[in-house]
């Protein structure tokens, strides 16, 4: 096969997806490299009919990486994950209005141009969790205990452009960071970007059922097939803070060689549709949850996968 990856150059030298290039490549397949962000790029040539079998997005919130996989996908070319259903999770604020009115445990979020606006959020929401509709990897991410703090923050959230605001919610300040890779589920717990006191290292961690569930309904929603989701665990139940487009795949047994056979996969039989994401009001379609989609998703959480060479 022939695979096009768009690689920002935050993670030019990142394990993820260096190490899936690395193994695609050894598997004898042909793999070209583009840098959005460090590249002149010859847009009527890079993005042509029939050009790959499949475009991989690995770039930051906001990169140039999503636009040009959007281009290869309105030729007709094969995205991973679906252009449309990335563009549904980078923006925050569009994640959590799809999330919420899809049935999944999302807080309640407002969204601001303008970080002065926040100060009309009641008080009675305080504290609140606010972060950059675009942001990734912890970035940026602030709780706020009162609206006097956030007065005292407005300089510090100036130029963040658009920011999501959303009532904290009580946790042992760890999160828990699962990942969905070639139809598996893969649970770990870190510590949370809110608490950086806390002594815990990340680590693969049983996955309760509960969370499996709202997980492979994340997918079924937003019409992903590699990505990861992070959960809370509060007092009325588990709650969804974030998903992420093909994440890092930390202590996913054997990352690179699953993420590859995902990709050679979703590459072979199309990516999950878009379409996914704009389910009628009632919820998520039967056939998206628990009976396999586009795209067969876990059903069952395994502590490991088959472990064999796709070719």
């Amino acid at each position: 096969m022939r695979l096009c990856f768009l690689v920002e150059e935050h993670y030019r030298h990142d394990g993820m997806p260096v190490e899936v290039i690395r193994q695609l490549d050894a598997w004898g397949h042909q793999v070209d490299v583009v840098r959005p962000g460090g590249s002149l790029l010859r847009i009527s040539e890079a993005v042509r009919a029939g050009s790959h079998d499949a475009w991989v997005l690995k770039t930051v919130s906001g990169g140039p990486g999503l636009p040009l996989l959007e281009a290869a996908a309105a030729v007709g070319l094969t995205t991973v994950n679906d252009a449309r259903s990335i563009r549904g999770v980078r923006d925050k604020a569009l994640a959590a209005a799809i999330g919420r009115s899809r049935g999944l445990p999302v807080p309640m979020t407002y969204a601001a141009a303008r970080p002065e606006l926040l100060a009309e959020i009641p008080e009675s929401e305080f504290p609140l969790v606010v972060k950059p509709a675009d942001g990734s990897s912890g970035r940026a991410v602030h709780l706020v205990p009162s609206p006097d703090r956030l007065a005292a923050m407005l300089p510090v959230l100036a130029g963040e452009g658009m920011l999501i605001a959303q009532p904290y919610v009580p946790n042992s300040g760890i999160d828990l960071k699962v990942y969905c890779v070639g139809g598996e589920l893969y649970a770990t717990e870190r510590r949370s970007p809110l608490h950086p006191d806390q002594g815990v290292r990340e680590r693969h961690v049983p996955l309760p059922a509960e969370v499996a569930a709202i997980v492979d309904q994340v997918g079924a929603v937003y019409g992903l097939d590699l990505y990861g989701v992070d959960v809370l665990l509060g007092p009325d139940g588990p709650v969804v803070v974030d998903v992420n487009d093909f994440p890092s795949f930390r202590q996913v047994p054997d990352a690179a060689a699953r993420v590859a056979r995902a990709v050679l996969e979703l590459a072979r039989t199309g990516s999950a549709s878009a379409a996914s994401a704009f389910v009628p009001a009632g919820g998520v379609p039967e056939h998206s949850v628990g009976s396999g989609g586009p795209v067969a998703r876990a059903r069952h959480v395994r502590a490991s996968a088959r472990v064999g060479d796709v070719r």
